[in-house]
């Protein structure tokens, strides 16, 4: 059993993350799933689009979910998942955060969500004439 991974993002920024991600590693060690948020939707239909992605991702070990901006429908509705099923959810997702992710198949629900915050995190640098430094 794994921790499944749920991209609860606006529009498709979720698909096209996860499939720049699954290029980039040539495979996905991890149960994923999408969801896209349109700018028009109804945040209750999501939300039961959520749950059900949620149930078919979780094999026992959780789900962690991916979402793009705090305070935004899609973390919202990954804030308001949280309080019915075992999951973690971290805001502001991005490439290096899901690669950082999907590298690390085996760990549990809290350290899959450690390991997407410091991906995230760390992937954040100044590129410059100098070199790179950290943000």
């Amino acid at each position: 059993m794994n921790v499944g991974i749920l991209l609860i993002t606006h529009d498709n920024i979720g698909a096209v993350l996860l499939r720049t991600a699954i290029d980039v590693l040539g495979i996905c060690p991890l149960s994923t799933s999408t969801l896209a948020t349109p700018s028009d939707c109804n945040p209750e239909r999501i939300l039961e689009d959520a749950r059900q992605a949620a149930q078919e991702l979780d094999s026992g070990d959780g789900v962690l979910v991916l979402t793009d901006l705090y305070g935004a429908t899609p973390s919202n509705i990954a804030c308001r998942l949280h309080r019915s099923h075992e999951m973690r959810v971290v805001s502001g997702v991005n490439l290096p955060m899901l690669i950082r992710v999907l590298n690390y198949p085996d760990l549990d629900l809290e350290e899959l969500q450690h390991k997407a915050v410091s991906g995230g995190r760390d992937g954040i640098l100044t590129c410059n004439v100098e070199g790179v430094q950290r943000a």
